[in-house]
């Protein structure tokens, strides 16, 4: 135990209740600061028979004199302990600011008659939406527009909305939304002032710029009619849960408004919007297992919204809309019914309904079947397949009505179908990673018409391709595989000739192209009648690009590059994705990141595992990619690691690109993003196996990754620091008190570490909900017993005496006092209570923000430059 630790135990020991906290930063007699004592106050928690003694709840009284002057003394101690960080901070901000073109803008988008699109102008900290108007019916090449002009300086340029002067006055701003109406002049927008996750909607007219006297203030969201004569909106209970919708006639006294819709059931939250096609209303009700949608069509807007499935427990569906235009007889269009559920299979399938054939009440399962997940390692897979539930979840899964490009897949999950006039695309899960496969329409009807699987072909970024100065226009490559025989792979498709006479011969892709891991998506595709497909794809090495594919042609044209300044060249970084095999024998993947000239032994070490392990060629019946488990040995070295974790709600943390993450590359971190379960990487079952009474699977995970890296030589743990938000901060406490001696420091961002006191009040924000993902203890005492034996704040040291002391990391906590998720007191509780044992913990406290943190790009760089800096002190890695 250090000194300052031991002067801090004697001064918290034998406090009485009566005492007060301390509201000032002391010293100690050497002048190092001293955390502020936090008043002992013991109030006794009684469920199920158990009692446990909260010495620190009476924090919860936000506004009270004494909270506000505690977070104010945690604030000084934290700015006093860290002071010497501040030239490092100020460097890192500066390269993240020097690294940023900090005068761009977005690639406009077409919505109806107008191109959208978004500026940012240097030193500024919000974005300018703005607008140009199209110059007719088929103009769908996006306007070359100056990057550098000025906002609304352009001819027929307008800027829409301002968020720099609207955020004037307020430390925190936040748009809630926005919505057009067809003929693009009246916007709907919400904005947040406060952090509190509460919208305050107003109506504007775009022509003069006006708002109107209609005010929607403290809503969830809102939607508006296409003719702007009517808001449908969400409404918020005292718990903070979406709980009803109700009609506004524009123009009207809010006083006349209708409620059209109430959950009464508390696990659900309402959601509301226009359907893709714009014909209907949809009210969406949803748990964390189960939902329902209604309708109501959008020309008549005072009518009934209708259920279109009615719920099931523990059935998830959602549907779209869409037609195969003029492919029924006498070129009639087919109506169609797109929906996405668990109904029949736990990793979702999507189902096609030929509404001509179909008559309301429909039923999940009826239609021709797109696509199935797996069921391997899902609590419900039995019900596809006799034993599939005890089955590894990285078994190679095989289905005859799935397309070829899906064949063999591990942890196959099926993400959802879009379906526009041109084309039609996939989205879904394989291998860890995410994945976006297109095919054109006509193609789609004849595939439907034939009864036969649909000849996706998948998107595949060719190594090399892509601008890395960001100039629009360029001409890419991308290679395509389909649903043909499963034989060789595609040539590579450049602009020449069609898409379809060049799917012959395919395989189905690999989980990453040459050395990068990739994250794909369809996005910037609002408009149904679009005739190309956009989609953006990034890697932890290679910024994002937006890019743009004729699924006729085949033509892939580069529309935007993610610029980085300087001397940036992608080439000096590497990603590698491991498995690596936890206690239980499962294999979690891992994402390792580093700089190739400060940490060539990684390089060296993967590509002589590689060697050693080549796979003889695979069969037809093999899995499509891969799979080596385990992590070669590195040469003898102490290198940092930062290692980041999240593991909760089914969330992926997959690759994207981050300019401030280059900073700690550059100074020899091997950055590691462990995919531990709980989340979605692999699909339900990987989400499964870390919830409810398997919770702890996500803090096994997460040890497990880190012990083995360090025990093969990528870590030492004198340099390990780990991080985590959130749900991702209850990991990071768990951590903590399973296995201190892993880590020199952990930083918890907004963390979840009170998590059975939160979870056992219905009272507060979220709780009700929350039960289907952590598990009910206020009804049940197998739940309860679970969740006491892993909450942060119940294990965490309690006095000196406790043998972790010695071993525990430091800690770093960021939370904000708006948070409406995590409230603040559970952080702040923690950090006292593990202050009053002699842990070197300290919070930096946001007082005007929300979940997200402070608002603004400028303050989101100084936060993320303060926190850096910490975890490269700790690291011994600050040069």
């Amino acid at each position: 135990m250090n000194k300052q630790a031991a002067s801090v135990n004697l001064e918290l020991q034998g406090q009485e209740s009566a005492k007060q906290s301390q509201t000032s930063a002391s010293v100690d007699p050497v002048g190092e600061p001293l955390p502020p004592k936090a008043r002992r106050e013991p109030q006794e928690r009684q469920v199920h028979g158990d009692i446990f003694a909260d010495p620190y709840e009476w924090m919860r009284q936000k506004d009270s004199p004494e909270v506000q002057q505690f977070v104010a003394a945690q604030n000084e101690y934290c700015r006093r302990r860290t002071s010497h960080l501040d030239d490092i901070k100020h460097k890192l901000f500066q390269e993240l600011k020097e690294r940023t073109q900090e005068t761009d803008m977005s690639v406009p988008t077409r919505m109806d008659g107008y191109w959208y699109f978004v500026r940012v102008v240097e030193g500024q900290q919000y974005a300018v939406q703005c607008r140009l108007p199209i110059t007719g019916p088929d103009d769908w090449d996006p306007p070359q527009v100056d990057a550098q002009a000025a906002p609304g300086s352009l001819p027929g340029e307008e800027v829409i909305f301002d968020t720099n002067a609207e955020a004037e006055g307020h430390d925190f701003y936040q748009l809630g939304g926005m919505d057009l109406s067809r003929d693009g002049r009246w916007m709907l927008y919400g904005s947040d002032s406060q952090g509190r996750e509460r919208y305050d909607f107003r109506l504007r007219d775009l022509t003069t710029g006006q708002d109107l006297p209609d005010r929607l203030d403290g809503i969830a969201g809102a939607c508006l009619t296409p003719d702007a004569q009517w808001v449908f909106y969400t409404v918020l209970d005292d718990a903070w849960r979406p709980c009803a919708v109700r009609r506004h006639r524009v123009g009207s006294p809010t006083s006349q408004d209708r409620e059209v819709f109430r959950e009464e059931d508390e696990r659900f939250w309402v959601g509301l919007g226009l359907s893709f096609d714009e014909r209907y209303l949809v009210i969406s009700t949803g748990s964390k297992t189960t939902s329902e949608m209604r309708m109501l069509p959008v020309d008549q807007p005072e009518g009934d919204f209708q259920v279109f499935i009615p719920r099931q427990q523990g059935i998830e569906y959602d549907a779209s809309f869409a037609s195969f235009e003029g492919a029924g007889p006498g070129g009639q269009d087919i109506p169609l019914a797109i929906v996405y559920h668990n109904a029949g299979n736990p990793n979702f399938e999507i189902d096609l309904i030929d509404l001509r054939d179909h008559r309301p009440p429909y039923r999940l399962g009826e239609g021709v079947c797109l696509a199935q997940g797996s069921p391997y390692g899902c609590e419900q897979g039995d019900r596809v397949e006799a034993g599939a539930s005890g089955k590894p979840v990285n078994t190679p899964y095989w289905n005859p009505r799935n397309p070829a490009i899906m064949q063999g897949a591990r942890g196959l999950a099926i993400e959802g179908v879009a379906m526009y006039r041109h084309f039609v695309t996939l989205s879904y899960r394989a291998d860890s990673l995410p994945h976006l496969a297109l095919m054109t329409k006509d193609q789609a009807a004849r595939d439907f018409a034939a009864g036969r699987p649909w000849a996706f072909k998948e998107l595949v970024p060719v190594e090399g391709d892509g601008d890395a100065d960001g100039n629009a226009g360029h001409q890419g490559e991308l290679a395509a595989a389909n649903s043909a025989d499963g034989a060789d792979r595609v040539d590579r498709v450049d602009g020449a000739g069609s898409a379809d006479s060049v799917t012959d011969h395919a395989q189905p892709c690999p989980t990453s192209a040459g050395e990068h891991l990739y994250s794909f998506g369809g996005g910037g595709n609002p408009s149904y009648d679009a005739p190309r497909m956009r989609y953006s794809f990034a890697s932890y090495t290679r910024p994002g690009q937006l890019r743009e594919l004729d699924p006729v042609t085949g033509r892939d044209r580069l529309l935007k590059a993610g610029k980085v300044l300087g001397d940036f060249d992608a080439a000096n970084y590497a990603e590698h994705r491991a498995w690596v095999r936890a206690r239980d024998g499962e294999l979690i993947p891992v994402s390792l990141v580093w700089r190739r000239d400060r940490l060539p032994q990684v390089g060296r070490a993967f590509a002589m595992d590689a060697s050693a392990q080549d796979s003889p060629a695979q069969t037809s019946q093999e899995a499509r990619t891969p799979l080596r488990a385990g992590l070669p040995v590195l040469e003898a070295g102490s290198i940092p690691m930062f290692i980041l974790g999240y593991g909760a709600y089914e969330i992926s943390s997959d690759p994207g690109f981050s300019v401030a993450r280059l900073s700690l590359l550059d100074r020899g971190v091997l950055y590691v993003v462990a995919h531990v379960r709980g989340g979605g990487e692999m699909g339900r079952a990987w989400y499964e196996q870390g919830r409810r009474l398997q919770k702890k699977h996500s803090f096994e995970d997460f040890v497990d990754l880190t012990k083995a890296l360090q025990e093969h030589g990528f870590a030492d743990p004198s340099r390990t620091v780990a991080n985590g938000g959130s749900a991702g901060g209850l990991l990071m406490g768990a951590v903590a008190n399973m296995a201190p001696e892993l880590y020199a420091g952990i930083e918890a961002d907004v963390p979840f570490v009170d998590a059975l006191t939160s979870i056992l009040d219905p009272s507060l924000p979220l709780t009700v909900t929350e039960w289907d993902e952590w598990g009910d203890p206020l009804h049940d005492r197998r739940v309860y017993d679970y969740m006491k034996s892993y909450s942060p704040y119940e294990n965490t040291p309690r006095a000196p005496g406790d043998s972790r002391v010695g071993h525990y990391p430091k800690i770093l906590v960021t939370t904000s006092m708006n948070d409406t998720r995590v409230l603040y007191v559970e952080p702040l509780k923690w950090v006292a209570r593990l202050q009053s044992a002699g842990v070197d913990a300290m919070a930096r406290i946001e007082v005007e923000a929300g979940h997200a943190g402070g608002s603004g790009r400028y303050k989101q760089w100084e936060d993320i430059s303060f926190e850096n800096a910490w975890c490269l002190d700790r690291m011994g890695a600050r040069s």
